[in-house]
């Protein structure tokens, strides 16, 4: 190893550059003990890295102003870009649904304390007044902010380290229970959204496959319904019974199955569902509790996880949840369940993607 140490480098400093015998050379911690390679072989580049280390070292406010001034240089427009011009580009590159959500997320009250500050004058300090001023949604959204203006270079480093942001905390969800379902359909009024519930209750499919169902969806012959998964594309195959086909009758036999609420915002579809629950005080579910009921129900009648799995999507959270907790199962003997299989035309298994 030859040292290249030499008067240019001040005595008391904590980092010193060495050469390594193939002519790389590389910076030591004289604190850690700790080397790295600043991969170069040029002397001077070298030795003006380690001498950034050294004045960061002695006086990382200079040298964070410092950085500051280089960043603002090399984009002008960084001397003004503040948080709204970031939360105003997002929603540019999103489409559909997303779009929506994203123009709803950054309207976040709690957003307010930095839509006006620059970026690159943001301290740590502020995002944390965000944070405790709002809630889940905000942590999440003002991640993918913060994110996004990492990756196209408007931010040079984090405001908050990853290990330094609050963790997400979602409030327990639970599944409707058939009591408050039957509640919700007797005193629905309206004939399409009453059965839209039906078929939520018996599909337990997300709420937007459901809205966008067809009369072309519907295998009468062999009482299927299959449908593409707005989520991930993938094809589900669900068998009906004869009571679900007696709601399928009660629905238009030719286009959308509801024309009414296919063409009703997700958002919209579940602020109704919503009031239905306050008007019966019915608390503590939403329309994706559907999702959870039907993975609950499916664990309880000793349904196997690989067909809730293909009915709900292999990586839905509803079944996972279901099927790892400890809930009361009474499993059928094996010849009884082989007796039932019989009955049934075995259909050819989809190939269906994660969901």
């Amino acid at each position: 190893m030859v040292h290249a140490h030499d008067m240019n480098q001040p005595m008391k400093t904590r980092y010193r550059v060495f050469r390594r015998g193939w002519g790389t050379y590389y910076c030591e911690d004289l604190v850690t003990k700790k080397q790295v390679s600043l991969k170069t072989r040029d002397r001077g580049e070298a030795f003006r890295l380690v001498a950034a280390r050294n004045e960061n070292e002695d006086a990382p406010a200079f040298s964070l102003h410092l950085a500051r001034v280089y960043w603002k240089a090399g984009d002008p427009a960084a001397a003004k870009r503040t948080w709204q011009h970031v939360m105003d580009e997002i929603p540019k590159l999103k489409q559909g649904e997303t779009r929506h959500r994203w123009f709803t997320a950054i309207k976040d009250k709690a957003l307010d304390s930095i839509r006006n500050r620059v970026v690159l004058e943001t301290q740590a300090e502020h995002f944390l007044k965000v944070l405790e001023d709002g809630g889940v949604s905000t942590n999440i959204y003002l991640r993918r902010i913060h994110n996004f203006a990492l990756d196209i270079n408007w931010l040079p480093w984090p405001v908050l380290p990853k290990k330094r942001w609050p963790g997400i905390k979602f409030k327990e969800k639970r599944g409707i229970t058939l009591e408050e379902h039957q509640a919700i359909v007797e005193r629905e009024q309206n004939p399409e959204r009453k059965a839209f519930y039906q078929l939520a209750w018996d599909l337990g499919a997300s709420q937007s496959d459901i809205a966008c169902l067809e009369a072309g969806n519907i295998d009468w012959e062999n009482h299927v319904i299959s449908f593409a998964r707005k989520k991930t594309g993938s094809i589900a195959i669900m068998r009906f019974d004869d009571e679900l086909a007696e709601i399928l009758r009660t629905l238009p036999n030719v286009g959308p199955l509801f024309p009414y609420l296919r063409t009703v915002r997700a958002g919209d579809r579940a602020t109704e569902f919503h009031q239905r629950c306050v008007g019966l005080k019915i608390k503590g579910v939403s329309l994706h509790s559907y999702r959870y009921a039907w993975a609950e129900r499916a664990k309880i009648a000793g349904y196997p996880e690989r067909f809730a799995q293909e009915a709900l999507g292999h990586n839905s959270k509803a079944v996972h949840r279901a099927y790892a907790r400890k809930a009361k199962v009474e499993l059928p003997p094996l010849s009884e369940y082989e007796r039932q299989r019989k009955q049934f035309t075995v259909l050819p298994a989809p190939t269906l993607a994660s969901a």
